[in-house]
């Protein structure tokens, strides 16, 4: 009897357990909203491949010849069972568009889209120290013209899009991937021609772009930049006429002395300095993580008697400060002569003006005609300048997102609004009332920031690595929330 006792005791105890098992397993069985966490080794492993491989796809511009980027990335997505749409811009010139689909009709007004550009500058490659078309990776570092403008974020944003697709998480917003052409020259083929031809593939309420930086100092993230404006680029062709002759006999008129001349005066001139309020939030924020010299000057600009003292303190302590704080010329390309015999009856010179966003590039050129005073010189407006837009909003509900996302990932670092001071696709998505911020999401330093444009691009292996994770669980918030 005890042991029939005993074992109906214990079948009925296995039952009670069972049951009280079954819940939890029928609860691990239900995918949860947000969906399974992807294999993030795996993914930025995967990015890596998609960064050195897109390198290698030499996409300067000009010309461009950005299909051959956009096919690799097409066949990509197809390998992950997304339909994907390449679309012709130019002949050798496309962009690539892809969906993620919250229900079964659109909501432009809510969707995110996630964009970067195929296309790069040029190189001197006689100035790098390894081939700037390799994806070379070496020190930790991958090498190449496009490891951080634009390839780098546009293998970042691949494997966000790809990873929320293998997750399965229910998203209550769609996603759309851009891989846009023709940014560094923004021509017929640029994110503008993109907006007039598909819009209504592209439709959105909210966009992350390049821009902002995830800014290192000493090897910790000091700030988190979420570049919410920019400055309005215009060129400015700076002509000097003179008397045509042989270069035995000097002339008064000369062209190249005076072009010289004016080069160095509008090139060294320097405007007035203008706190905006976004660029005076920016400062607010920056202020505790600063030393304490730095953040002294950041708080008199709140004071009456020092503020512009203050102002150009901190203009004088960075270059990209300065660039913040005031319109900035700067003499970019010299043409002059035929002959090393021959004094030329033209001289000409480009000058690459940013504008702070509202400025006149008129009120420039007069202070520029002011300094120079010389009668030989004219000033001509070229017709490539950037749209000048509206700020994206700081209570928007992505800015806010990344807000309380970054301090979890680089505890310590704050969130601050950024004014750019170079031009992105950002400026013609707010035209179109798009709440679009500028977050390139590797940490990285001063140092690998400025090689940008320059000799030696490069972006650390680990910081790389570091943005996928940080860009994901941004994206994977915002749209499954």
């Amino acid at each position: 009897m005890a042991r029939r006792i005993f074992f109906l005791s214990s079948l009925l105890a296995g039952i009670i357990l069972m049951m009280s098992l079954r819940p939890a397993a029928l609860k691990s069985q239900t995918p949860a909203a947000g969906g399974a966490q992807p294999d993030m080794l795996q993914l930025t492993a995967e990015a890596q491949t998609w960064l050195t491989d897109l390198i290698r796809i030499n996409t300067t511009n000009p010309p461009g010849n950005e299909l051959e980027a956009a096919k690799y990335i097409q066949n990509v997505l197809q390998k992950e069972g997304i339909p994907v749409d390449v679309l012709e811009m130019k002949p050798g010139r496309s962009v690539v568009v892809a969906r993620l689909q919250a229900g079964p009709l659109p909501d432009s007004s809510k969707a995110l889209l996630l964009v970067a550009h195929l296309d790069v500058v040029g190189v001197d490659r006689a100035k790098w120290s390894v081939d700037p078309f390799a994806g070379t990776q070496k020190d930790d570092y991958i090498y190449g013209r496009g490891a951080i403008d634009d390839k780098g974020m546009v293998a970042a944003n691949l494997a966000a899009f790809i990873g929320l697709k293998r997750s399965g998480a229910r998203l209550t917003r769609d996603v759309i991937f851009l891989a846009d052409d023709d940014e560094e020259q923004g021509g017929d083929a640029s994110i503008k021609a993109v907006i007039d031809k598909y819009w209504d593939k592209i439709a959105c309420g909210f966009a992350l772009n390049e821009g902002g930086n995830v800014v290192m100092q000493n090897g910790k993230v000091q700030y988190v930049g979420i570049q919410t404006s920019e400055k309005v680029a215009y060129n400015v062709l700076l002509t000097a006429t003179g008397t045509s002759g042989h270069a035995s006999i000097p002339r008064k008129d000369n062209p190249v002395v005076h072009l010289a001349a004016a080069v160095q005066k509008a090139g060294t001139l320097e405007t007035p300095l203008h706190l905006m309020t976004m660029t005076r939030r920016f400062f607010e924020q920056l202020a505790p993580v600063e030393d304490e010299e730095t953040a002294k000057w950041i708080r008199a600009l709140d004071t009456s008697d020092r503020a512009d003292l203050a102002a150009l303190r901190l203009a004088g302590m960075n270059p990209i400060w300065n660039s913040m704080l005031r319109d900035t010329i700067v003499p970019t390309q010299v043409n002059a002569g035929v002959r090393a015999n021959v004094i030329p009856p033209q001289a000409s010179a480009n000058l690459n003006i940013r504008l702070l966003p509202g400025n006149s590039i008129q009120d420039v050129i007069d202070q520029m005609q002011k300094a120079v005073n010389d009668p030989q010189i004219k000033f001509t407006v070229q017709p490539d300048a950037g749209p000048s837009a509206p700020s994206s909003s700081i209570t928007s509900e992505l800015y806010q997102t990344i807000e309380r996302l970054a301090p979890k990932e680089f505890p310590g670092a704050p969130v601050v609004p950024y004014l750019s001071t170079w031009y992105t696709d950002s400026s013609y998505l707010r035209i179109h009332n798009v709440q679009s911020l500028g977050l390139v999401p590797f940490p990285l330093s001063e140092a690998d920031l400025l090689r940008m444009h320059g000799d030696d691009e490069r972006i650390p292996i680990a910081s790389f690595r570091a943005g996928i994770d940080f860009l994901y669980k941004t994206v994977h918030e915002f749209v499954t929330k």
